[in-house]
């Protein structure tokens, strides 16, 4: 009886580590999934810019947003871009440090309508990495992107003529 007893303490110590293992590895794993799959409007990163156009329109919407503990300014230097599906797109984001100190931000981004996020591919953009904006500093960042041919072939997407591409700058917090 001692030596069942010893084995079920070991897979219940095991199950309990293993457990906490996967609730600390869910949030990477679950961001890497949204990005390679599009899931939940998160665009895919494309390492290569497109190669087919078809003759279909859409007109990508650009957001921007700051959290509330980010003293920036955060604009879209164009509100909208009409596109084909396939062409290679390029827009420019502005951000300002209204603040008398230097801060270092970073942008998260989504796709909406969420079905559309799959079929949404960024080469180039500037939430991939930490901004760093001194006091009083500006600067224009880019963001290179095109919807994938594919977003015609869904049925879930025949009717949509517009998609929104928003922005969130927060504070990067070590």
């Amino acid at each position: 009886m001692q030596k069942r007893d010893r084995t079920v303490a070991i897979l219940l110590v095991f199950g309990f580590f293993a457990m906490l293992a996967l609730a600390f590895a869910s949030v990477p794993l679950y961001r890497i999934f949204c990005q390679k799959t599009g899931f939940g409007g998160t665009p895919k990163i494309s390492r290569d810019a497109s190669t087919k156009v078809i003759n279909r329109e859409i007109t990508v919407r650009f957001v921007a947003n700051i959290h509330r503990d980010l003293p920036w300014e955060f604009t879209p230097l164009q509100h909208t871009l009409r596109l084909k599906i396939g062409e290679n797109g390029l827009a420019f984001y502005k951000a300002k440090n209204c603040s008398d100190k230097p801060i270092i931000g970073m942008a998260t981004y989504n796709v909406s309508p969420d079905t559309a996020g799959q079929y949404f591919n960024k080469v180039f953009c500037f939430c991939f990495e930490q901004q760093k904006l001194d006091p009083g500093e500006e600067m224009e960042m880019p963001v290179q992107f095109f919807m994938d041919p594919a977003f015609a072939d869904d049925p879930l997407l025949k009717g949509v003529s517009e998609i929104t591409l928003s922005y969130t700058f927060f504070v990067f917090k070590k």
